[in-house]
């Protein structure tokens, strides 16, 4: 089921994977580390939860929301293990990852635990999050690796004190197909050494911005929609940014 309303299917869902992010556009690689995570850790379901419009407007070529959204109900609807939320997309004011989890425990209840796929360069980030000690202790992260990036860096985070290198460092020379971290009064992390997506939003949008060939990065009916509306052609998202 591809729903926007996670409540339709809550009761049957015990363990869930939560996959955010702007995009913009989706591409093979998020479909990819999404399904890699659901096996290896007997997922349930993943829900993608794109990103709202910032409220602060900025330059770039963010697409519009609703568009976003749309592509991802194309890249999943294949799928019977995905869903997508339009929870972040409602929501007005700025948007915070502690008030989409604590939303989806609520209508997920209890029963259902929570993984929270990210990647690594984005947790590396993730002391400046808001309440990131409180988001520790609601959820299970799940950290994947990106390119340019080790899992020895953790060692520097403040969050996790004490943290002993050598398991990072089995992990990145890949003698360590799982490395699970506790933490104090929460369900821990777990770092999975997938192999690392070379494929980027950001690099598809210049591609498409110069006419290159996509090489099949993108689920088709995502790119026959970009080719559709026009997405990333050009500055046309200067007025929503």
């Amino acid at each position: 089921m591809n729903s926007s309303h996670p409540q339709c299917s809550a009761l049957h869902i015990k363990r869930l994977g939560l996959l955010g992010g702007s995009f913009n556009p989706i591409h093979r690689g998020h479909l990819t580390i999404a399904n890699l995570v659901r096996e290896q850790l007997q997922l349930d379901r993943v829900l993608f939860i794109p990103t709202g419009d910032p409220p602060h407007k900025r330059g770039g070529s963010l697409a519009p929301a609703p568009e976003r959204l749309e592509m991802v109900r194309l890249a999943i609807a294949g799928s019977p293990y995905f869903e997508v939320s339009d929870i972040e997309v409602n929501r007005t004011g700025k948007s915070y990852t502690i008030d989409t989890v604590q939303e989806l425990q609520q209508q997920y209840g209890p029963s259902t635990e929570l993984f929270f796929i990210i990647g690594l360069d984005a947790f590396l980030d993730f002391p400046d999050w808001k309440e990131p000690r409180k988001l520790l202790r609601a959820c299970r992260f799940v950290v994947v690796p990106r390119p340019g990036h080790s899992f020895r860096s953790l060692a520097r985070l403040p969050l996790l004190p004490n943290l002993e290198s050598h398991g990072l460092d089995q992990l990145d020379s890949g003698n360590l197909i799982r490395l699970d971290i506790p933490i104090p009064s929460g369900p821990g992390i777990i770092c999975l050494p997938l192999t690392p997506c070379p494929i980027s939003s950001s690099a598809i949008r210049q591609a498409i911005k110069g006419g290159a060939t996509l090489a099949n990065l993108l689920p088709a009916p995502v790119e026959s929609y970009i080719l559709r509306h026009s997405l990333y052609q050009e500055d046309r998202y200067r007025t929503h940014i």
